[in-house]
C-alpha cells in the first residue's frame, strides 16, 4: 500500500513538474493562444499559416465578394473581372431541374420537397417503425409518377428528367434498396451451406473489382441486348438496376464487419433459448450489427452521393451534368468555376449534414445501449 502511495506521488509529482514547465515556456498565457504562440516554434509556424491564408485569402475574397456582379449580363460580368453570380441567378433553375418542362416545373419542385421530408423522418430514431418502411416505396413512387407527368399532365419522359431530382431519386433508390440485400448478402457470406458462401462471395469480388463507370456502360450497352424486346427499358431505370446492384456488394462489406464485431456468444445464446435462425439474426445479431456500422454506412452514403455524379459519363443530367451544361451557353459561356461551386455547395451541405448525423446517431444508439 506504502509503495503505491509512493507511486502515486511520484506521478502527481512529475505531471505538476511538466504543467509548470508548460506554463513558464508559453509565459503564462491562456491554453488556446499558448497552442498557437507557445514558443518560437509555435509562433513560427502559426505566423506562416496566417501569412499564407491573408496571401490566399484576400484575392478570393475580392474575386467572391467585392468584384462579384450579382446582377446584369455577361457584358457588365466579364467587364467586372469578379465572380458573376448573376449568371447563376439566370440559371438557377437550369442547375436544379434541367431540360425539365417549365410548364410542369411545380413537380420536380415537390418531388425534391417529398424527397427531403423522407430523409428528414427517417433520420429520427423515434419514428423508426413498419410505417417509415412502408413510406419508403410509397413516397419513391409517387415521385416518380410525379415525375413521368402524372397524374393529369403529359407524360415527360426520363430522358428529360434532370438536375437535384435525378441526384436525389438515383442515391436514395439506390443505396435504400441495396442495404436490405446486402444484409442477406452478408449474411450468405458467412452461411455454412458451402455453395451459397461461394456465390456470395464471388459476386461480392465480381462487383468490387469493376469501376462504377463500366457498370454504367453496361446498363447502357449490353443491357438493353439481353432484355426481351417485350420490355422496354429507358435508361435512367437501368442505370438505377445495376448501380443498385453494384453498391450491394460495398454495403455487404460494411455490414459484414459488423456481423464480425458482435461476439458469438450472443449467437449461441439466442439459439440456445430456441429463437432459431432467422429470430436470432433479426432480434439479436442484426441490431447490435448495424448499430456498429453506423458511421461506416453513412460514410459510404456520402461517397454513393459523390459518385453519382458519374451518370453524365452515359447522359443522365444529374446536378453537376446540369451546372457544366449551364456555363456552356453561348450566352454565359465559360462561367464554369461559379457553377462548380454552386455544386460544390450543395454537396457540402449533404456531406456535412451526413456526417454530422452520423456522429449524433452513434452518440444516441451508444446511449440507449447504455455503454
Amino acid at each position: 500500500m506504502r509503495a503505491s502511495r509512493c507511486g502515486e506521488g511520484g506521478r502527481l509529482e512529475r505531471a505538476e513538474l511538466q504543467e509548470t514547465i508548460s506554463q513558464r515556456r508559453s509565459f503564462g498565457w491562456p491554453k488556446p493562444v499558448a497552442a498557437l504562440f507557445g514558443g518560437w516554434r509555435r509562433a513560427l509556424v502559426t505566423f506562416a499559416v496566417l501569412a499564407l491564408i491573408v496571401w490566399l485569402g484576400v484575392p478570393l475574397l475580392r474575386w467572391l465578394l467585392l468584384d462579384a456582379t450579382w446582377q446584369g449580363s455577361s457584358a457588365e460580368c466579364t467587364a467586372r473581372g469578379g465572380a458573376c453570380w448573376a449568371f447563376v441567378a439566370a440559371k438557377l433553375r437550369f442547375f436544379l431541374f434541367a431540360f425539365y418542362p417549365a410548364d410542369g416545373l411545380w413537380r420536380p419542385v415537390v418531388v425534391c420537397g417529398l424527397l427531403i421530408a423522407l430523409l428528414l423522418a427517417s433520420a429520427m430514431p423515434r419514428l423508426w417503425s413498419a410505417r417509415l418502411v412502408v413510406a419508403w416505396p410509397v413516397v419513391i413512387g409517387v415521385c416518380l409518377a410525379l415525375m413521368s407527368g402524372l397524374p393529369g399532365g403529359s407524360v415527360v419522359s426520363s430522358n428529360q428528367w434532370g438536375g437535384l431530382p435525378i441526384t436525389l431519386l438515383v442515391w436514395m433508390i439506390c443505396f435504400t434498396t441495396s442495404v436490405p440485400i446486402a444484409v442477406l448478402l452478408s449474411l450468405a457470406r458467412r452461411s455454412r451451406m458451402l455453395l451459397v458462401r461461394w456465390l456470395a462471395i464471388g459476386y461480392i469480388e465480381l462487383m468490387r473489382a469493376i469501376p462504377m463507370v463500366a457498370i454504367l456502360y453496361f446498363a447502357t450497352l449490353i443491357l438493353p441486348m439481353a432484355l426481351p424486346g417485350s420490355v422496354p427499358l429507358d435508361k435512367l431505370p437501368r442505370a438505377i438496376i445495376m448501380v443498385a446492384l453494384f453498391w450491394t456488394a460495398y454495403v455487404a462489406e460494411v455490414v459484414r464487419g459488423g456481423l464480425q464485431a458482435v461476439p458469438k456468444g450472443q449467437e449461441e445464446a439466442a439459439l440456445a433459448l430456441g429463437l432459431g435462425y432467422w429470430r436470432a439474426m433479426r432480434l439479436i445479431v442484426l441490431p447490435q450489427a448495424l448499430r456498429a456500422v453506423v458511421p461506416g454506412l453513412v460514410n459510404l452514403g456520402i461517397g454513393f452521393l459523390l459518385a453519382t455524379s458519374l451518370l453524365a459519363v452515359i447522359g443522365i443530367m444529374d446536378i453537376l451534368s446540369a451546372a457544366k451544361a449551364a456555363a456552356a451557353d453561348p450566352e454565359w459561356l465559360g462561367y464554369y468555376k461559379e457553377s462548380f461551386l454552386v455544386v460544390a455547395l450543395v454537396y457540402f451541405v449533404m456531406g456535412y449534414g451526413g456526417s454530422r448525423y452520423s456522429l449524433w446517431l452513434e452518440r444516441r444508439l451508444g446511449s440507449s445501449s447504455g455503454r
